[in-house]
């Protein structure tokens, strides 16, 4: 104990702070903390993305992961996988509650339609190419064609190298732009995952809970073709040999260890107006907890009984709980805190700073009132449309998509909106597939008739008058009402038939407006008023990145002034966090203090053998005759099986390895506790735990339960 608190009292201090996201490439302005916080490495390999360690750090879109094998093979969360298990799923053979090993290559199974893997290979700053004179020139809608037309020039000609995603970022508010460059392996297959009891052992109760015993990890294989470049799926196709793998580290993490996490943390908001604060926690978390309890509640209620019903929304329902207890944790942890005092503070002395000198009052005085209006602005249209999104049925959202790539196809490739291009057509392709799998017409009707209610009752004023006429909607339609209205446009469509859905791909805008199918009649009814929207939202966002962009100039410029580095908000790059395994002292919401380590004893503790604690009973059965193998440790007198640490992660991290000071895998981080969660706000670092998957235990669990042997032999684990 006496540990812990003295290793607490050296984390407060700035020498070990764990705040930050920080990118590669500045790495070497915080390489006097690493060091002493404990990292063996030099600090400037970690900025060679091609080079080991982060050569072996992948992105799948989503999630993070690494290569852990000479052939291909990757992993990352089960909750990352989760998608391709409940794809290969049936009631006939359950693979989420059974759980997946492929013992050789050929049993390996195709992963859900869409599934990639992120090699980035190449980060330049292009904020000179996106905003060049003539562009820094314009605002409102010409400032963000021209910013499109300069990102898409430069996409195409990073993406002549075949088989590499280019993309272009946005970093500091619209400040900066970098050209991210990245191997897109398109082959993936699902290679291991463990039954359901392991991999979400105490499902949502556990959920951003401690303490924890979740397996949360799987596997995956990227596959190529034999000329070692990308290809789409095939049965030639050979594994992907990485130029570098992580190392599976041979001792295990103790309390006061040092480590850090590679991966890609999608979004995190600590440089946000206080205004927006106010906006997300009053309104946007709120309304989306609530929708999200709906949704739930109606899934449910729709599938009972319905086995395959309930397997196709398995994914779904995983997804909106996990954001429905992450939003509902923030909300809570806004009310007892003093966050937005704390950032109107900070706004009021940036303003100060400012108008204390004519030069700065003169560079960003303006910029930064102007930042506050348009967010105002852009706030009060968002909560006005929230309830389009759940009102619209699944199938004309695809219907919509559909019409849009038709009319996008009338224009040169590089004339075309960002995402229809010739490029996006394959990803379109593949969502369109993946429907099939995650698509019910009863569950789809039901949340549609909800919402759609609940939009009825809106003022008429403050409702959407194209999409009221489209469908036919009146004031104040019960559910029953609109279930009456919209049974017959469901059954008028054949979208949800796969070969038809795709058949749409390749059909001219002619086509669809001479269609008779109900979805396809009503993307084509709801046309110009996407446009009118799309127009109206980038007039806006031209001029809010124009503002924003200079109040963010502002603001690091006067924390640098002050002698702070400043780290980008998260947006889906690569980045850097480094931190100690701790667990909390006593004090806390529940009035106990947390261990920095969870045991095979908690699993037995917790078991109940139904519902969300029901693991497997080849795993109790080896945990009670103490079956640890080498994975034994003795400060536990157990095998590890999750452990906390103070690393700065956020959604999109889930799968990033969890490094030792050698940058050997000790771990996979999967979450974060719930009175931490409100760190993609405001970090804390007196409060803020990350919370992993031990080595230790996923091994133990793969060779003593699993006999998951050829890919221990693989990991060179044995």
């Amino acid at each position: 104990m006496k540990k812990t608190l003295l290793l607490t009292a050296m984390l407060s201090t700035p020498l070990f702070a764990a705040e930050g996201m920080w990118m590669p490439q500045q790495l070497p302005e915080i390489a006097p903390q690493l060091k002493a916080a404990g990292l063996e490495l030099d600090p400037a390999n970690l900025t060679k993305l091609t080079e080991f360690p982060m050569g072996a750090i992948v992105s799948l879109g989503g999630c993070s992961a690494s290569f852990v094998s000479p052939q291909g093979l990757v992993v990352s969360n089960h909750h990352c996988v989760y998608g391709s298990i409940q794809y290969n799923s049936t009631a006939e053979k359950n693979l989420i509650k059974e759980g997946f090993l492929a013992k050789t290559f050929e049993e390996e199974l195709p992963a859900a339609p869409g599934s990639r893997i992120y090699v980035t290979v190449e980060v330049s700053n292009v904020t000179d190419k996106v905003i060049d004179s003539k562009t820094a020139k314009l605002n409102g809608k010409k400032r963000v064609d021209a910013m499109e037309a300069n990102e898409k020039a430069l996409v195409a000609e990073c993406e002549k190298d075949e088989g590499h995603r280019c993309n272009v970022y946005s970093f500091y508010g619209g400040q900066e732009f970098h050209l991210i460059k990245q191997m897109e392996i398109r082959d993936v297959r699902l290679v291991h995952a463990p039954a359901d009891g392991v991999g979400k052992f105490g499902g949502d109760t556990d959920n951003w809970m401690w303490p924890r015993h979740t397996g949360d990890y799987g596997f995956y294989r990227a596959y190529v073709g034999k000329d070692g470049k990308p290809a789409d799926f095939s049965k030639d196709n050979v594994p992907y040999q990485p130029k570098h793998i992580l190392k599976l580290a041979k001792e295990g993490v103790k309390e006061g260890d040092f480590v850090m996490i590679a991966g890609y943390p999608g979004r995190t908001n600590r440089h946000r107006l206080p205004s927006e604060i106010e906006y997300t926690f009053n309104y946007s978390y709120p309304a989306f907890v609530k929708a999200s309890g709906e949704a739930l509640e109606i899934i449910d209620r729709e599938t009972k009984e319905r086995k395959d019903a309930a397997i196709k929304y398995a994914s779904t329902i995983a997804s909106i709980n996990n954001y429905y207890k992450n939003r509902q944790g923030m909300i809570d942890s806004y009310k007892n805190s003093d966050m937005l005092a704390r950032k109107q503070a900070l706004l009021a002395d940036l303003k100060k700073w400012v108008n204390a000198d004519k030069a700065r009052k003169k560079q960003f005085a303006k910029a930064i009132d102007q930042t506050e209006k348009l967010i105002a602005e852009r706030d009060a249209i968002a909560r006005k449309e929230f309830l389009l999104g759940y009102a619209s049925p699944r199938m004309l959202r695809s219907a919509q998509q559909l019409y849009r790539l038709a009319n996008e196809k009338t224009k040169d490739d590089m004339a075309r909106k960002s995402g229809f291009q010739e490029r996006d057509v394959p990803r379109i392709k593949q969502g369109l597939e993946s429907i099939t799998r995650r698509y019910d017409q009863q569950v789809d009707m039901a949340l549609t008739a909800h919402f759609m209610s609940q939009y009825l009752a809106m003022p008429a004023k403050d409702r959407d008058a194209a999409f009221d006429k489209a469908f036919g909607l009146k004031d104040n339609m019960s559910e029953t009402d609109l279930l009456v209205l919209l049974k017959p446009i469901y059954e008028g469509s054949k979208l949800e038939d796969l070969d038809t859905r795709l058949g749409w791909m390749d059909k001219d805008v002619a086509a669809f407006k001479a269609s008779d199918d109900q979805f396809i009649k009503l993307a084509v009814a709801l046309y110009d008023r996407d446009m009118k929207k799309e127009q109206r939202d980038e007039e806006m966002g031209g001029k809010i990145q124009q503002a924003y962009a200079e109040y963010m100039d502002a603001l690091k410029t006067y924390l640098n002034s002050k002698g702070q580095a400043v780290y980008p908000d998260a947006n889906s790059t690569l980045r850097i966090t480094y931190g100690k395994v701790i667990g909390r002292e006593a004090g806390l919401p529940d009035g106990t203090a947390w261990t920095a380590f969870t045991t095979l004893r908690g699993i037995t503790a917790k078991h109940t053998g139904e519902g969300e604690f029901d693991a497997p009973d080849a795993q109790i059965a080896a945990i009670k005759a103490k079956q640890y193998d080498k994975y034994y440790e003795a400060f536990v007198d157990s095998v590890p099986v999750n452990f906390l640490a103070t690393l700065d992660i956020t959604g999109g991290n889930s799968g990033s390895a969890t490094l030792n000071s050698k940058a050997e895998l000790v771990g996979l981080a999967f979450d974060g506790t719930l009175d931490s969660i409100i760190s993609d706000w405001d970090f804390d670092v007196a409060k803020t735990r990350s919370i992993q998957v031990d080595l230790r235990y996923m091994l133990w669990q793969m060779k003593v339960v699993d006999k998951a042997d050829n890919l221990l032999k693989e990991m060179n684990a044995l």
